[in-house]
């Protein structure tokens, strides 16, 4: 009897796989600001990011399923702290929503470096990394964002100094001569960075235009949860997991800020656990 995946292989063998690369929109905008598209260079490296993102079939699709988890809890911080929505983007292109550590220690949905984090009033100790909690480091970010809108009197400008630091986009900027990301002469890192952002805005926002399909349920749904307030130390977080009808590994994916297995609450401050809803 013929083997089926061997005829099925012998039909691919006759075919022709042809690739094409995806169109260049006729236009875009970030945050409401306008991308120069006319301009060739600037072209040129949205097309790179398109071609890289659009081809990137798993790694697209894994940030598809992520999304559906965390994007409406992000969004409407956003909207609530008057920070556009396009901003859950960068955090996109930041950490793909993975609570990951980057090589020179940014961690986080945001990435923050540990002294940012710190100075925006997140705790990041042995303990606890307040860099995984998706609220707060959200907040942080919203704050830097904020305050280099106001600096540099764009949004553009605002998320590519999230990549360059104010410091060193303003010193770009300035020994430049120019007011606009988009006419700036940078390194490879930052001078790709919006464009990797725009990229993810255009395939993730339009994704059957570039042969992406979703089914909601194959998306990963919002966590449900039961809040609790700890306002005393909890010396052995796996015996409270088991007294809660939980476990500590699911104590942990529910706060991936938690990086112990005890947790000191200062005298006169709290933490809140996010614990699985009793049945």
């Amino acid at each position: 009897m013929e083997n089926l995946t061997d005829v099925a292989n012998e039909e691919r063998r006759g075919e022709k796989l042809v690739l094409s690369p995806p169109p260049l929109p006729a236009s875009l905008s970030f945050a409401g600001e306008p991308v120069p598209l006319h301009v060739p260079d600037v072209a040129e490296r949205l097309d790179r990011e398109l071609l890289v993102n659009s081809y990137l079939h798993a790694t697209t699709l894994l940030g598809m399923k992520r999304m559906q988890r965390y994007v409406p809890e992000i969004r409407a911080m956003l909207i609530e702290n008057n920070v556009p929505e396009d901003f859950i983007y960068l955090a996109l292109a930041e950490s793909l929503f993975g609570h990951v550590t980057s090589p020179a220690g940014a961690a986080g949905f945001w990435q923050l470096m540990p002294d940012t984090a710190r100075g925006y009033g997140l705790v990041v100790n042995g303990e606890v990394d307040e860099r995984f909690h998706v609220q707060k480091a959200t907040r942080a970010a919203i704050r830097y964002l904020t305050t280099a809108r106001k600096r540099f009197g764009s949004w553009t400008n605002a998320a590519a100094s999230y990549n360059r630091g104010m410091g060193g986009l303003d010193s770009a900027l300035e020994r430049q001569g120019v007011r606009s990301y988009y006419d700036l002469y940078l390194n490879d890192e930052t001078s790709r960075y919006m464009f990797r952002i725009l990229a993810l805005k255009e395939v993730m926002g339009n994704p059957q235009k570039y042969g992406f399909e979703l089914p909601e349920a194959q998306a990963y749904q919002p966590l449900t949860t039961r809040p609790m307030e700890v306002a005393a130390t909890i010396a052995d977080l796996p015996a409270f997991a088991l007294e809660q009808g939980t476990n500590y590994k699911t104590l942990r994916l529910y706060n991936p800020w938690i990086k112990s297995y005890t947790l000191t609450v200062p005298a006169g401050q709290e933490y809140v656990l996010e614990l699985p809803v009793k049945p």
